[in-house]
């Protein structure tokens, strides 16, 4: 880059700046984006075994919706049941959408690793990158129990090919 493109770049980006200071709002008066998720069930509690999981389409039926419950018989961060180790995941890697459908492994409590890029991910830890090319966490089903009853009722995270969650 030339020094005349530099300071040409830097010089827009300054003005353009300024000028977003300059319209008063301050970052509290700018509305909040807030997303309505359906609520679903998916599974009685009473009916899953350790280590099975389970799929289901959340949140809707759409790209990349598909996304895998399971009871890890650990407690697990986001898990519900008496012993917190109940979690839902997207099935989808967040690096390049590698789809992770039936690579959960019962000795690690992880997913992956991912068919594209080898990306692997922590379920016990909200679905923390352990390896691989991603730098996103693996989208966490949020859940609720109401009696035996188990609902997803939101998404930790941005599923991979959207620019919200509730794209269908």
């Amino acid at each position: 880059m030339s020094r005349r493109k530099f300071l040409l770049s830097t010089g827009v980006a300054t003005t353009t700046v300024m000028v977003t200071i300059g319209t008063g709002k301050a970052a509290t008066d700018i509305p909040a984006m807030v997303a309505t998720y359906p609520r679903k069930k998916i599974a009685k509690l009473s009916a899953l075994k350790a280590d099975e999981p389970l799929n289901f389409e959340y949140p809707d039926e759409g790209a990349y919706a598909q996304s895998m419950l399971v009871k890890l018989g650990t407690e697990a961060g986001g898990g519900i049941g008496p012993q917190k180790d109940v979690v839902a995941f997207n099935n989808f890697c967040t690096h390049q959408g590698g789809d992770l459908t039936d690579s959960y492994k019962a000795d690690t409590k992880s997913m992956g690793a991912c068919p594209l890029h080898l990306s692997t991910y922590d379920l016990t830890r909200h679905g923390i990158l352990i390896s691989g090319q991603a730098y996103q966490s693996l989208p966490q089903v949020l859940l609720e129990l109401q009696g035996d009853d188990i609902y997803a009722v939101g998404v930790f995270g941005l599923i991979y090919g959207r620019f919200d969650n509730l794209q269908g």
